[in-house]
């Protein structure tokens, strides 16, 4: 019978974006199902895989050689929600690579990450749809690759990847995604709103799980969550936070007042 983290590791190395996403699905259901085991305790090893697989395209570039998005042309909006779509499918590679990498941990960590890798999925897809629309698709703009290098650089410890990637690096989206909204918004492309929302109320999700695991992970090893994230953000070389800041979502996301206090706001 097939085993849930294995699996993850091989949907994690397959490069079309269409068949990982439609193999996340399948891996949900059959999870759901029992139609496959889950195995917590072996040290999976990548082997001679390829890691993370992704297409040809986009062409990765440094953040700041990516153009700017402009919002009064086609071109510019359908480039402004391709960057999202990538956000997306870095998102389902993580949320797998989250799976597969790091052993021992209780049931519930593997399969809440099964359920964010099944909903970025779903995001992805409703995003790279709406691109189609406009006779776009993903990978037809440039994109930067700093979420990845997180994930990368984090690969060594369980703590530091749930301090460093969902609640910093995703929990930047809680932020940024209402003022990208509100850009649709204003130019009235309900459609790119509508789907904005979506993305919003289940980012809020998967940072409350970021959020739940490096809390666990604190107490099982009786270290301060402020004092442990200062400190693997310094290791870690973690980005500067800087607002504005999405203070409600953050809440709902489990921030506690404490550390929404330290963000300087």
């Amino acid at each position: 019978m097939t085993e849930l983290r294995q699996a993850a590791l091989e949907i994690l190395a397959m490069t079309d974006a269409q068949t990982k996403v439609g193999l996340v699905s399948q891996l949900f259901e059959d999870y759901q199902e029992r139609r496959i085991t889950l195995n917590s305790s072996e040290v999976l090893n990548q082997g001679g895989l390829d890691l993370p697989g992704r297409p040809s395209k986009p062409e990765l570039i440094p953040p700041l050689q990516v153009p700017k998005r402009r919002m009064d042309t086609v071109e510019g909006r359908a480039s402004l929600l391709h960057s999202l779509a990538h956000i997306e499918f870095n998102a389902i590679n993580l949320a797998l690579d989250a799976i597969w990498r790091f052993p021992n941990m209780p049931d519930q960590y593997y399969e809440d990450w099964l359920k964010v890798a099944k909903e970025e999925s779903y995001h992805f897809t409703i995003v790279n749809e709406h691109i189609r629309s406009f006779g776009f698709t993903y990978g037809d703009f440039p994109a930067h690759n700093s979420l990845w290098e997180m994930v990368e650089r984090t690969k060594d410890a369980v703590i530091a990847r749930m301090a460093l990637v969902p609640r910093t690096m995703e929990a930047r989206g809680l932020d940024a995604v209402p003022m990208i909204r509100d850009r649709f918004k204003q130019i009235k492309e309900l459609t790119a709103v509508e789907i904005l929302e979506i993305i919003l109320r289940d980012e809020v999700g998967h940072v409350a799980i970021g959020n739940h695991w490096f809390n666990f992970l604190c107490a099982k090893e009786g270290l301060s969550p402020i004092s442990a994230y200062k400190d693997l953000a310094r290791k870690y070389c973690a980005p500067k936070l800087r607002g504005p800041f999405n203070l409600e979502a953050r809440r709902q996301a489990g921030f506690s007042e404490e550390e929404l206090s330290l963000l300087g706001v």
